[in-house]
């Protein structure tokens, strides 16, 4: 994860989750250190499930709440794919990746494309709009799934 000019993703959420009376206790900081080490999107389940069975065993219930609190500090985003909600760490004003998605077997797979930001910029400036987030999810076949 990036650093940004105050400090490190885990040290911001960190800051965020026990702002005002709230503690950050060990499931909090279980959460926030694995989506710090993550390059992409993770389910709620998916963070209780690789939490499980190690020093910071953590319950679904609290992952999301850790997670709403994230959104709410603007430190993760959702990613909606398959009707499914996931989570990834978010820089605030830092670099962004998109993703593609096989509507056949789920896989997820991020890409950065410089050429694609210049355009959502360019049309952003045609259409006199600031743009303070976007999406972009590609939806097709993978490799794998295209020869079978």
């Amino acid at each position: 994860m990036p650093e940004t000019a105050e400090g490190s993703w885990a040290q911001l959420a960190l800051d965020a989750v026990t702002s005002g009376d709230r503690r950050a206790g060990a499931a909090r900081r279980a959460v926030i250190e694995l989506l710090a080490g993550e390059r992409c999107c993770l389910g709620a389940q998916d963070i209780a499930d690789r939490l499980r069975g190690t020093e910071h065993t953590v319950g679904v219930a609290s992952v999301y709440r850790t997670l709403d609190l994230l959104s709410a500090a603007g430190l993760v985003q959702r990613v909606y794919v398959g009707g499914r909600a996931l989570y990834e760490a978010v820089v605030p004003g830092g670099e962004h990746h998109h993703h593609a998605v096989c509507e056949r077997c789920g896989s997820l797979t991020p890409f950065e494309d410089p050429a694609l930001e210049r355009a959502i910029d360019g049309l952003a400036d045609r259409l006199g709009v600031r743009v303070q987030a976007h999406d972009v999810l590609i939806r097709g076949e993978c490799s794998g799934c295209a020869g079978s």
